[in-house]
């Protein structure tokens, strides 16, 4: 059985460690969990591992954000894996600080990212894991928070929630989505 982990963010140095990014944190360590290293592919960034007998493919698209379908797509035909066993990890300016929402399918929720690989691939049948980013800006300077980095407070909520993050994927990987999300989406 093969999963594709898609964690959402954008290429670069100016991006790297902003909200926006915490798709590529989560995927950095859900690698690390899995003792397997990115290296460059085709419209991503690929690890590929093992858990318990299942193969992971892990990928953090190199096409930016908005273009994420692009890449979601490539590896899916690719990998030959099936929208229902693709989990793609994004921000969520909707959800406090560190809260975790797995959802079996659903909107785009005016996020780029999901709109680009609804677009593509043309369905919403693909799990998704929301991870809240906080919502602490003044009026007009939503792209400045998404794209600004971790505060120091900050940091120290999400560093915890990281790992809970990849309890989350090792579950989705070896239990399903349903099982998962009782497990987690109440924590």
């Amino acid at each position: 059985m093969k999963f594709l982990i898609a964690g959402l963010g954008n290429i670069g140095d100016e991006y790297e460690d902003t909200r926006h990014n915490i798709g590529f944190i989560i995927a950095d360590a859900v690698a690390g969990s899995l003792q397997t290293k990115f290296e460059p592919g085709r419209y991503a960034s690929v690890a590929k591992g093992k858990l318990k007998g299942r193969s992971v493919i892990l990928i953090k698209p190199t096409t930016y954000m908005n273009l994420s379908g692009k890449a979601l797509r490539y590896w899916m035909n690719h990998e030959k894996i099936l929208p229902e066993h693709c989990l793609v990890i994004v921000d969520d300016l909707s959800l406090p600080l560190g809260a975790l929402r797995l959802r079996k399918q659903g909107s785009d929720g005016g996020h780029n990212g999901l709109i680009s690989i609804i677009e593509t691939t043309g369905t919403t049948e693909f799990p998704r894991l929301r991870v809240g980013i906080g919502n602490d800006f003044a009026k007009g300077y939503q792209v400045e928070y998404v794209l600004g980095r971790w505060t120091k407070e900050e940091e120290k909520v999400l560093i915890p929630r990281i790992e809970t993050a990849v309890e989350l994927i090792h579950s989705f990987v070896l239990q399903g989505v349903e099982r998962t999300m009782n497990l987690f989406n109440s924590r």
